[in-house]
């Protein structure tokens, strides 16, 4: 009797020690894996059951959840959405989450860890919790007039605030509407979706820090400035060789001045008139007698090459490595393999405004559990050095006379300092251009860092669209 009772216990025991294998093995390993499985239907209706947090602009929420009827609880709305989509992103039954409602998915959702003691309340109060609002950095005044600007053209702007790294404003257009993908009609969701993927201007990219990115252009000098001053080589009275054309090295082509300002009127030039009316030939002289790793360690230093996140991820923007002469005279005017983001060229402008101190861009200002608590709040951090405070300043000089005294006059407003570059870079589809300018204002005092970009125009389109457009925010933040 007792062998046969010990042999009862010890099968006991082993089916509790597999009961228990098993249950830690479900909660802590396969945890992720379950929860992923597209069988597994009770994740969406706890995702889709939560009421989840707002995110909001100047106090107004631009997405929130609303009660639903049918199997889940809530469904996402979007207001405004085609001017903040590529922000939000969309929380989607069928695709997920994307943009903000991703990167904040914890906070949005209750399930950060700040959110932790609220969790324990709703499970003791029987309340189904509430997750945080989120509340950007953005102006809505600034994101309107960015979103107008480029009515009819495909593009992108940046404002950023120098002094703390706020994104004042961050538009990509072509759009959407994220309420097309948020519906809970299955069809229709994959329906929008398929037509959204099958549209070649490729609304569902934030063009701003991601995509295919962009050639700089001559948006690119300003690093080439940087590095020209930082060598010591060069200062605002040398005089540079200024020929119509440049033989590239070992090879049969030339690289052509910028025939739209007044390069041709002088066979030498300074710095500052190189820059004021964006000549190719003296900035392609100084990055082949610097050399290639005195321009890529000026690109890292204004952020090249760097991962970033805002909290979206950013696109690296690209230095090219191993080039040869030709190739690095090319890259000294933004063409060649360089490539970047307008968050990038916004940021370097900044960097400049803000005395060679960039600042680490965010678009969180507050987070906010549902008691209205905080539970994180937005805070100016230095992201790097990129330059001395005294070449950031002859820098921002320099960039000033472009507006008052060269080709960015577009961009002047009346009675202010404004500090600015152009771009034009060569995409070569039918003589188009992807169209660039950069800059702040005042130059004295800045308060709005920009970067704009408008594709697939020609060139007195292009300048006729840029300029006036940073001029538009330029005055906006001014008026106030």
């Amino acid at each position: 009797m007792n062998k046969a009772i010990r042999r009862m216990w010890l099968m006991a025991v082993a089916i509790m020690v597999v009961l228990l294998l098993t249950l830690t093995y479900v909660q802590f390993f396969a945890a992720n894996a379950l929860q992923a499985n597209p069988w597994n239907n009770r994740t969406l209706y706890e995702q889709f059951g939560r009421d989840r947090g707002s995110i909001l602009v100047g106090g107004k929420e631009i997405a929130r959840s609303v009660p639903a009827d049918g199997d889940f609880a809530h469904q996402r709305v979007y207001s405004d959405s085609p001017l903040y989509a590529n922000l939000t992103g969309y929380f989607s039954l069928v695709y997920g989450a994307t943009g903000l409602e991703s990167a904040m998915g914890d906070q949005l959702s209750g399930a950060s860890d700040d959110q932790f003691y609220d969790r324990v309340v709703s499970l003791f109060s029987g309340n189904q919790p509430k997750g945080a609002s989120v509340e950007l950095t953005l102006d809505p005044e600034l994101q309107r007039i960015a979103y107008n600007a480029l009515e009819g053209h495909n593009g992108s702007i940046v404002a950023v605030d120098p002094k703390t790294g706020e994104i004042k404003a961050m538009v990509s257009r072509k759009s959407y509407d994220a309420n097309a993908l948020s519906s809970h009609d299955t069809n229709q969701v994959v329906a929008a979706a398929q037509s959204l993927n099958a549209d070649p201007d490729k609304p569902l990219v934030n063009r701003a820090i991601s995509g295919d990115l962009y050639s700089p252009g001559s948006t690119f000098k300003i690093i080439d400035t940087v590095a020209a001053l930082e060598s010591g080589k060069y200062t605002t009275d040398t005089t540079l060789p200024n020929p119509n054309e440049l033989p590239l090295p070992d090879t049969t082509v030339s690289l052509p001045n910028y025939r739209q300002g007044g390069c041709a009127a002088r066979s030498q030039v300074d710095l500052r008139f190189a820059l004021e009316q964006s000549c190719n030939t003296p900035f392609a002289h100084i990055a082949m007698d610097l050399g290639q790793d005195k321009i890529r360690q000026t690109a890292q230093n204004f952020g090249y090459g760097q991962n970033l996140d805002i909290p979206l991820q950013v696109t690296p923007s690209v230095f090219p490595e191993d080039m040869n002469q030709a190739q690095l005279a090319l890259s000294s005017i933004g063409q060649y393999d360089v490539r970047t983001t307008p968050l990038q060229v916004a940021m370097a402008s900044a960097a400049i405004a803000n005395d060679g101190v960039m600042m680490r861009p965010s678009l969180i200002k507050t987070v906010r559990s549902s008691d209205l608590s905080v539970i994180d709040q937005f805070q100016a951090e230095q992201l790097r050095r990129s330059t001395d405070a005294e070449t950031a300043g002859t820098v921002k000089d320099l960039m000033t006379s472009v507006v008052s005294n060269g080709i960015a006059s577009g961009a002047a407003v009346p009675g202010v300092q404004v500090a600015g570059k152009t771009g034009t870079a060569e995409i070569g589809r039918d003589g188009l251009n992807d169209s660039w300018f950069t800059g702040f204002a005042p130059a004295d005092d800045p308060q709005l860092a920009v970067a704009v970009v408008v594709e697939d125009v020609d060139v007195t389109t292009g300048s006729s669209l840029t300029s006036p457009s940073a001029r538009q925010l330029f005055e906006a933040v001014l008026n106030k």
